[in-house]
């Protein structure tokens, strides 16, 4: 597989976004979702409608989320979309919580490692591509968040969340957290997820990393540690491995103070194996090359 491009810039702005995704080249067709993170109740690190509100004007897309699979304000379709409301979504855009009503679409991966399907919102059939507009930073449970994590956990619904966070032997929310799969068994059947997601759109994506409030937690936190970096710039790529790897190379190689302090939570939980699993399925690649656009 060639070298996968993905193209940088330092500068973190509403505009400069839509500047990343025109660099892709990738015009997307039809009626375009977006996948954003909609923040949970009390996070103060979300990236904020405001700053996503140019860009997803630009594509005229749909803002779509799902359901949570763990205690909080969003695993349910009636208290996700109050916390929707509150954090300002739904002032500029329609927001298609696409598992609100089952049943889930299943995405067959025959050739998974650890899960042969997936369980998705049904309404992502509404829509004929995808931009993934990520905010990347640590993670609790994966090590890291980033492209490949909108596209298994982002786009499964609460159901299929914990179908994957326990390795397939459940989808009920009410036990799942007492399954957790081995850590390295639950990279896997993200990177199992995501790709099906990747199938599914068949080439029809394009994704958006911003590297800001580089805080160790995700934005799924309600009580999140505050950002230990500073900000680094925005990628994008058209594909998602490639992306998730030129972001983890960046915390690797920056001489900020909080570096160590980030990489000690990728590591801790090995996150970067969901990349490596993510690989060998084949539906992208770790090598690339970094066009800086600054």
């Amino acid at each position: 597989m060639e070298k996968a491009k993905v193209y940088f810039t330092k500068k973190i702005t509403p505009e400069t976004v839509i500047e990343m995704y025109r660099a892709l080249g990738k015009e997307l067709p039809g009626k375009v979702a977006v996948k954003v993170h909609s923040g949970e109740e009390g996070n103060q690190n979300f990236l904020r409608p405001d700053f996503m509100r140019p860009m997803v004007e630009t594509v005229n897309g749909t803002v779509v989320e799902c359901n949570t699979a763990y205690n909080g304000a969003r695993n349910s379709t009636e208290k996700h979309r109050r916390l929707i409301q509150v954090h300002g979504w739904t002032r500029y855009f329609q927001v298609d919580l696409m598992d609100a009503g089952g049943p889930d679409l299943v995405l067959s991966i025959p050739n998974g490692k650890v899960i042969k399907e997936n369980y998705v919102g049904k309404n992502i059939a509404n829509y004929d591509s995808m931009l993934v507009l990520s905010h990347f930073k640590g993670h609790p449970a994966g090590g890291y968040g980033g492209a490949l994590k909108q596209l298994s956990i982002g786009c499964a619904s609460s159901e299929g969340k914990a179908w994957i966070h326990s390795a397939g032997f459940t989808k009920d929310q009410a036990i799942v957290w007492d399954h957790m799969a081995e850590q390295n068994v639950f990279c896997e059947s993200m990177a199992d997820a995501a790709g099906s997601v990747v199938e599914y759109f068949k080439g029809n994506l394009a994704f958006v990393n911003m590297m800001c409030n580089l805080s160790i937690d995700c934005d799924c936190c309600a009580v999140a540690e505050d950002p230990c970096m500073k900000d680094i710039g925005i990628l994008s790529s058209l594909d998602p491995v490639a992306l998730d790897q030129a972001c983890i190379d960046l915390i690797y190689r920056s001489e900020d103070p909080g570096r160590d302090h980030f990489l000690q939570r990728v590591e801790s939980l090995n996150g970067t194996h969901t990349i490596d699993a993510a690989a060998e399925l084949g539906y992208g690649t770790k090598a690339y090359e970094l066009i800086v656009m600054d």
